[in-house]
């Protein structure tokens, strides 16, 4: 452990010395993220055959399977995901979990600084916060990404309660008392968000390098002594796949300016009023259009 310790150590202090003279640093950074979906507790009492499952299986796919792009500083970040073209025939139910995907989101890491700009069904927002800081572990283990020797970090963290990569079947006795009292207040309700739960706190895992001595990383993660290249988060996985420093052609990270300013409290009651709208209209109560978002 104390030769660890010691090794990481000298190692931040040359990359730092090294890295002092550089004028303009910046770096790019590629990953690639993935979710594991349990499907097959979804839906309820409701039957699904083979090939609707499969089918199921392969839209969450899509949808939670993605690239993201990082540009940074020491200082700043803007993070961002590939742009790819929509997947045909992805419709109803999933046309309507694309209005979740995230914009573009930007880090300051001295001022503690979090924007992302976010449509939602149209609407443009700017959600605004703090930066979370999360309370690191720093663990003994290290491994090799890429060329890069990379030392392992864990934290604690508390899920939004609107995070999507997080969500899971409840388990089916839970889930039927939910039921029962939805339909107690209204027998022609039924509520989706009965049947998934997401957990009030998740351990994070993260790998990260002193030989990129900056306090970045992939999505809301930061604050190690070096660059984040894998994340572990419940369920979902976030792996760095290529890493270009001081390429000849700098990119400018533009802070985030559009849409009406919100925190992410804000933004999360505004999303949960239009899962009722959208519950209300396709759960039969109202034919037609829903209300006016």
């Amino acid at each position: 452990m104390k030769s660890i310790s010691t090794k990481l150590c000298l190692l931040f202090i040359f990359v730092m010395t090294s890295m002092a003279n550089a004028q303009e640093f910046q770096g790019k950074a590629i990953y690639e993220s993935k979710t594991t979906i349990d499907m097959s507790n979804f839906g309820g009492g409701r039957q699904f055959t083979e090939e609707q499952k499969k089918m199921m299986a392969e839209r969450m796919k899509q949808m939670f399977e993605k690239t993201f792009i990082l540009v940074f500083n020491k200082t700043e970040s803007i993070y961002k995901e590939e742009e790819k073209l929509e997947t045909p025939g992805a419709g109803g139910p999933m046309r309507m979990m694309g209005n979740f995907t995230a914009g573009p989101q930007y880090k300051n890491v001295k001022d503690a600084q979090l924007l992302q700009e976010q449509e939602f069904f149209g609407k443009q927002f700017l959600i605004k916060d703090e930066l979370p800081k999360l309370e690191w572990k720093m663990e003994s283990e290290t491994k090799q990404i890429g060329q890069y020797t990379c030392f392992k970090a864990t934290a604690v963290k508390k899920v939004d309660d609107m995070d999507f990569r997080s969500m899971r079947p409840r388990p089916p006795k839970d889930r039927s008392e939910l039921q029962d009292k939805e339909k107690a207040k209204d027998s022609t309700s039924k509520n989706v968000m009965d049947e998934v739960e997401v957990p009030k706190e998740i351990i994070i895992t993260a790998w990260y390098t002193p030989q990129i001595p900056v306090n970045q990383g992939p999505g809301e993660y930061w604050g190690l002594p070096g660059l984040i290249l894998e994340v572990n988060a419940d369920r979902t996985t976030i792996l760095c796949s290529k890493i270009v420093l001081n390429p000849d052609e700098k990119e400018t990270i533009k802070i985030p300016s559009k849409g009406k300013e919100v925190t992410r409290e804000e933004y999360n009651d505004i999303v949960k009023k239009k899962i009722e709208e959208m519950r209300e209209m396709y759960g039969g109560r109202r034919h037609g259009e829903g209300r006016r978002f």
